[in-house]
Order: structure tokens, then C-alpha cells, then sequence
């Protein structure tokens, strides 16, 4: 193996870039269950239910395509008392969709709407950005000044000069729809639902190999 001449060597250096930006969507999912003594009954509940749901989410601003079903099911209803034999007492029917927020400021009316309407379940609650382009290009351009600011201390310290870049690596996983840091969503029945939102942090980690000499 010959020795590496000067000028040949390399600096192989990581950097990280985080950008906090505040999400603008949010994600929740609205249903309602209903025990009836027979199927027809509780799909017709589940139905006018789910309806006087929906129509109170649209008024509060949600666009239909914005709305998608996400449960739908019934199961049967059992008496297990007294150690006899199972008795079919009924049926329940859940009826779950999940609704996309684009305005935030509608999200406490969309809550609120729901739960007057007659939803009895509530949940799955989360924050996203919408257009992760930008944050990731800031959080890009953070990594590499990162990793720079490393090898300039390296070669600093070695006596040696960055000369260029030979190669870039984005490493990581690819980014996910993003959790906030800070989310709280309290009830209330008078006044209107507080929720926040927080803020969501985009990460972006590189791998840098400069050249010196």
C-alpha cells in the first residue's frame, strides 16, 4: 500500500441542523358508539349521530376532503352474569373518522362542534408542518455549516487547510410527519376548548469528507 502523498488527505466530519417551526395542520380522530338490542337500531342511531358529527365539523370550516372514515364496525353484545351460558343482549356500533385541520384557528370549533353534536370518543390528537420543504432546506444548510465549523477546528488543530469538499451524505432515517414538542388539549364546557400546538423541530444529519492540504 503506498502512503497517501500531500495535499491527498481528508477530514470526514458530521454536522446536524434543527429548525423549530410551528406546525400549521393538525390531525384528530371523531367517533361515536352506540349499543342497540338489534343492528337495524344501531346503524340507524350510529348514523343520525355521525351525521349531526359531520355537519357541525363541515360548519366549522373542514372541507369534505378533508374527512375520512377510518372505523366502522359492530360487535355483538353478551350477558356473562350468574355463570351461565353467554345471552346476546345487543349490538355496538362504532363509527370513527379521522378529520384534517388546515386552520388552526378553527380547531378548538371543530372540537367543541363535535363533542355538542354527540361524539363520544375523542382522540389521536397530533401536529404536523404541511410543506416540510423550506425547514428542511434551513435545516439542511445548519448541518453543513456544522460540519464545517467542526473540520475548521480539526484542521486548525492539525496544521493542515480545508481545501474543498469531496463528498456529502444525508444520513438518518427520512423525515416523518413531525410530533410538538408542547401539545395540550384541555375540556371545557362553557368556554371553548384550549388547544396548543406547540412547536415541531425538523432535523437534518450529514456526513462531510473535505479535503485538505
Amino acid at each position: 500500500m503506498t502512503e497517501p502523498t500531500s495535499g491527498s488527505g481528508t477530514i470526514v466530519v458530521g454536522g446536524t441542523g434543527r429548525v423549530a417551526v410551528v406546525p400549521d395542520v393538525a390531525e384528530l380522530r371523531l367517533g361515536v358508539s352506540i349499543a342497540r338490542p338489534t343492528v337495524a337500531a344501531a346503524r340507524a342511531a350510529a348514523a343520525t349521530a355521525m351525521a349531526a358529527i359531520l355537519a357541525a365539523v363541515a360548519d366549522a370550516g373542514v372541507a369534505r376532503p378533508h374527512i375520512r372514515t377510518t372505523l366502522l364496525s359492530v360487535q355483538p353484545r353478551y350477558d356473562y352474569r350468574d355463570g351461565k351460558a353467554p345471552t346476546l343482549t345487543g349490538y355496538d356500533l362504532s363509527n370513527v373518522v379521522e378529520v384534517t385541520v388546515r386552520d388552526l384557528a378553527t380547531l378548538a370549533g371543530v372540537i367543541d362542534g363535535a363533542l355538542t353534536a354527540g361524539a363520544t370518543s375523542l382522540d389521536g390528537l397530533t401536529f404536523r408542518v404541511d410543506d416540510l420543504r423550506e425547514p428542511e432546506r434551513a435545516a439542511r444548510t445548519a448541518a453543513v455549516a456544522e460540519a464545517r465549523a467542526r473540520a475548521d477546528v480539526l484542521a486548525a488543530a492539525a496544521g493542515v487547510v480545508i481545501t474543498g469538499v469531496a463528498g456529502i451524505v444525508e444520513g438518518g432515517p427520512p423525515p416523518t410527519w413531525p410530533q410538538p414538542k408542547a401539545a395540550r388539549m384541555l375540556m371545557a364546557v362553557e368556554a371553548a376548548t384550549p388547544v396548543e400546538s406547540g412547536t415541531t423541530e425538523i432535523a437534518v444529519t450529514v456526513t462531510v469528507t473535505f479535503t485538505i492540504g
